[in-house]
């Protein structure tokens, strides 16, 4: 257990933090050890002892979260894409005997074997159960003082690592800036089409000023309340949505509006803050929205600001194995992570998603040390052992193990996988380690986890200890886009069959919202009970604005260009008009099967950031960033392929 969890024993009854507890002021309690403790207190000790080993042996009743999920293993069996997998080689055959193998030989983890899947996860459950009582034991039998002496050691070593790591920044390397290819593009020929990508910039236009009007400066408009409004994912930085706008600005053209950005960006943007951050959502949108916006214009401010910002999240890697936290004090350097996040672990796709912005950060500074810390990544990876060759979605950073067996595309997992692909694409192809990462888990999903309904429809399921829920996420649909987007680096002969599965993706995921009312998709949507691609659950038939479909539906037509991705894409402009546009933006909506529109009041950022942007392209010419020449981060940040002879500074190695 961590000392953390023990020091309300030790600390004053009204100081919250450590400096309250330890500092011994006024009306602390004082005391000389174990032995100091009252019957109360030992009474207290002995009820969160008795709750936690209650809570470690009921999880296993409650996960998976239903019954359904046994039946649904039972019933919903057939993988998708059968026949193609059966005839040819790589995805489907050697995933499905290793399988098998495991199964016959107990090992955790077998598909299709409850009671050895319950077993193996009683038996984790009570290995860190022994561990925990261990350390707990460790440290109720320290001295008061001995805790307070092993933190300030631990504070004293990251104002350390901050301190070394902010010396290598102090100046900046000068650049020769590359020209952006494709940057702009030309008008579309075709009449409509252009009527419908000038639409679509109004749709930004009408966004962004009501977002100037009411919420200059803070980081998300309220479009019903017409005020601000603030995430506590960002702590205490503001401008989320002029950031993430940069490039979208650019890319429309939309000029004045740009150069307005550019300027709060100077005199405004500070990192400079006591306030805790998702490491994860700083680095997609403030770095990848800064390194973009650089990337497009040359700007220097764009630079400097990004790199500033990469240092200051660099003591997040300040752990055992050098998996980061998700949470970082950027003053303190202090990180931790979600509470919930089984057993304190780091999740997969919030480490496995600073990839592409960290090696372009070593590659406009000139310092590897960004590169370090995300090769270093890669490195705890290769080393564990993948269940069934899958990623679990959680990593204990002090253990360098895999927490809860858990399986998502989607949610907590997903991006993990898009920047295993965008990793080798951004490197112009040279990264051999990243595309044998991606396409050995892809084998390992479509055999595990990629299923057809009864009634055609493909599907990505989520997998939880060896039983599957079919349950796909919103989040889940950009995959399709995904798998088309590697299709031509595909092992000999899944070409087309990597292309085919993006469309079948793409189809199921446009289902979701053709059974909606309001024509928009849930949150989350099922294929159990007679139920396909429906959210059965009022808490998963929310609308946030999300972007994920319309990104497929990009991919999908700039690399087979087929009509119907543009039909479709012009089903979700109107649906946005007709049901989340208000007089000050846009809002999500609370349930998309209702028949009147219920507004959550939020104008995400990641609307001006993704989803319009990736409906502009759909209905821009194919010269418009050119995906040969750019990768998208996960928040649709541009970032160019580094090939062998783009070089804007020299990369000092160490």
């Amino acid at each position: 257990m961590p000392v953390g969890g023990l020091l309300p024993l030790f600390s004053s009854p009204v100081g919250g933090g450590l400096g309250g507890g330890l500092g011994g002021g006024g009306g602390g309690r004082k005391g000389s050890g174990p032995t100091a403790f009252r019957l109360t207190e030992k009474f207290v000790l002995l009820l969160v002892f008795s709750a936690f080993i209650t809570l470690c042996f009921g999880a296993i009743f409650f996960l998976p979260d239903s019954s359904k999920l046994l039946s649904g293993v039972l019933f919903h069996s057939s993988p998708a894409l059968q026949s193609d997998a059966e005839h040819k080689p790589g995805p489907g055959g050697h995933a499905e005997e290793a399988a098998e193998g495991r199964a016959g030989r107990g090992e955790e983890g077998a598909p299709g074997d409850p009671a050895a899947a319950l077993e193996d996860n009683l038996a984790r459950i009570r290995e860190n159960h022994e561990r925990a009582l261990r350390e707990a034991k460790e440290t109720l039998q320290k001295l008061p003082e001995e805790i307070q002496r092993d933190i300030l050691l631990e504070k004293e070593k990251v104002a350390q690592d901050q301190l070394r790591d902010k010396t290598a920044f102090r100046r900046l390397p000068p650049v020769a800036f590359v020209p952006p290819v494709g940057a702009v593009g030309r008008e579309p020929a075709d009449a409509a089409i252009r009527e419908k990508r000038a639409k679509i910039k109004e749709m930004m236009k009408h966004a962004w000023n009501n977002y100037k009007s009411y919420a200059w400066g803070l980081n998300e408009l309220k479009p019903i309340s017409k005020e601000g409004h603030s995430s506590s994912l960002f702590g205490n930085i503001k401008g989320a949505t002029i950031v993430d706008a940069l490039d979208t600005l650019f890319i429309m053209e939309m000029k004045d509006e740009f150069e307005d950005a550019k300027s709060w960006v100077q005199k405004h943007l500070d990192f400079n803050v006591n306030a805790e951050v998702s490491v994860f959502e700083v680095n997609i949108r403030f770095v990848g929205g800064l390194l973009s916006a650089y990337y497009l214009s040359g700007e220097e401010i764009f630079r400097k600001k990004a790199v500033e910002l990469g240092v200051k999240l660099l003591p997040a890697f300040h752990t055992p194995s050098g998996i980061p936290w998700a949470l970082l004090n950027i003053k303190s350097g202090i990180g931790r992570n979600w509470p919930w996040a089984s057993g304190g672990s780091s999740i997969l796709a919030e480490f496995g998603t600073l990839h592409l912005e960290f090696i372009h950060l070593s590659h406009l500074s000139g310092n590897s040390i960004f590169a370090e810390k995300v090769m270093n990544i890669r490195t705890v990876l290769n080393n564990l052992e993948k269940p069934q060759g899958l990623y679990p979605n959680y990593l204990n950073p002090s253990s360098g193990q895999w927490g809860q067996y858990h399986v998502s595309v989607g949610g907590l997992g997903d991006s993990f996988y898009e920047y295993l692909l965008k990793a080798w694409l951004m490197s112009d192809k040279k990264d051999l380690e990243a595309k044998k990462m991606y396409f050995d888990a892809v084998q390992a999903i479509e055999t595990h986890l990629i299923r057809k309904s009864s009634k055609g429809l493909t599907y990505i399921a989520e997998w939880k200890g060896g039983l599957l829920e079919h349950k796909m996420g919103h989040l889940t649909c950009f995959a399709g886009g995904m798998f088309a987007l590697g299709a031509d680096d595909a092992p000999a002969g899944l070409t087309q069959h990597y292309l085919q599965l993006g469309a079948e993706i793409a189809r199921t995921c446009h289902e979701s919202y053709n059974r909606t009312f309001a024509k928009l998709g849930p949150e989350a949507f099922r294929f159990d009970g007679g139920v396909e691609a429906i959210a059965t659950r009022q808490n998963e038939k929310y609308y946030i604005l999300r972007p994920e479909v319309v990104e497929t539906y990009m991919y999908m037509w700039r690399l087979t260009h087929d009509p119907k991705y543009r039909k479709w894409a012009w089903e979700a402009v109107e649906a946005l008009e007709n049901h989340c546009r208000v007089n000050g933006g846009y809002s999500g909506l609370r349930d998309v099967y209702l028949k009147y529109n219920s507004y959550d009041d939020v104008q995400q950022s990641f609307f001006l950031a993704e989803t319009l942007k990736y409906l502009y392209l759909i209905f821009s010419d194919d010269d418009l960033l050119p995906l040969e020449h750019w990768i998208f981060n996960t928040e649709a940040h541009l970032l160019p392929v580094l090939s062998p002879n783009r070089k804007e500074v020299e990369v000092n190695e160490k």
